[in-house]
């Protein structure tokens, strides 16, 4: 998917400007413009906080608004990729309009992380470790979890995940 063509076109949809869309998300108009002229790719945090200003879900921006709700199957390549390297975060349904449920296979390789900065925002989060091991940080509690292991916890709560294994961890 062409983010940038999909956010110039969902932010034109709505009626706004990038100075304004970028006046409610608190990011820059050069942010925007760079994210419409895929210049940078933004990361899913920073896009979520970019569509906040819209408001628009994650979902609902990868969403394909010509595609049926219909579609019930989702194979793996059809799946959009939300990630940034090295992270993957591949998204179930996206096809589906008005979604109440957001579920995503992630893969960190060995080392990755999502970053210092902990992650905000929200809504809820709840998985499972299928493969590997995985820290989870939740407030100021860090988990090491494992294959059959899982979590669930209120998003607003900052968070981080972070591979610290020698191996691929896949989470659902």
């Amino acid at each position: 998917m062409d983010i940038g063509h999909r956010l110039k076109a969902v932010r034109t949809k709505a009626a706004l400007s990038q100075r304004e869309l970028a006046k409610r998300s608190g990011v820059t108009n050069g942010f925007i413009s760079q994210i419409e002229k895929n210049q940078v790719s933004p990361s899913v945090a920073s896009l979520r906080k970019v569509l906040e200003g819209i408001p628009m879900s994650l979902a609902s921006f990868f969403t394909d608004e010509t595609e049926m709700d219909s579609e019930v199957i989702f194979r793996a390549d059809d799946m959009p990729d939300l990630g940034t390297h090295p992270i993957s975060y591949r998204l179930v349904g996206h096809s589906r309009a008005n979604r109440a449920i957001g579920m995503m296979q992630e893969v960190l390789p060995p080392g990755a992380d999502t970053g210092d900065d902990m992650l905000s925002h929200e809504g809820e989060e709840c998985g499972i470790v299928i493969q590997g091991q995985i820290e989870v940080t939740i407030g100021e509690q860090i988990h090491l979890l494992g294959a059959g292991d899982g979590y669930y916890f209120d998003s607003r709560t900052p968070h981080r995940f972070r591979n610290v294994d020698e191996q691929e961890c896949v989470l659902i």
